[in-house]
């Protein structure tokens, strides 16, 4: 018989087994974390590879943080499916996120940015 070694150990290495609806739902949860990480990486290339005719350096610096926003937000996606599953797993309340305000906080910046450098520029 072959036992099975679930990764990671701190999730998977007490409590017990949730009902599979609820680690299903949790992991649909971290893959629109992902998505949303992509769609960012895909904005920071975009912003990048098109002249968007930008003063100075702001149009790499705004392509450079929404990569960074992706990147932050492929880690956020997994600390969050892997607190949620321990949380499960152990019968305790769901953890609170506070990286997520981070995240929008990131998103709003951007955003601000390309506004200004839009309405400063005409």
């Amino acid at each position: 018989m072959v036992r099975e070694e679930r990764w990671p150990r701190w999730v998977y290495g007490s409590g017990d087994e949730p009902d599979y609806r609820f680690s299903f739902a949790n992991e649909r949860t971290f893959l629109a974390w992902i998505r949303t990480g992509l769609a960012l990486l895909a904005a920071g290339v975009a912003v990048d590879a098109f002249d968007l005719s930008f003063p100075g350096g702001v149009q790499r610096g705004l392509a450079s943080a929404l990569v960074v926003l992706a990147l932050t937000t492929a880690v956020i996606g997994w600390t969050r499916w892997a607190r949620a599953e321990r949380a499960m797993r152990r019968n305790k309340p769901l953890p609170a996120s506070h990286l997520s305000a981070l995240l929008s906080a990131g998103v709003v910046v951007a955003a601000v940015t390309v506004l200004l450098v839009v309405l400063l520029s005409s």
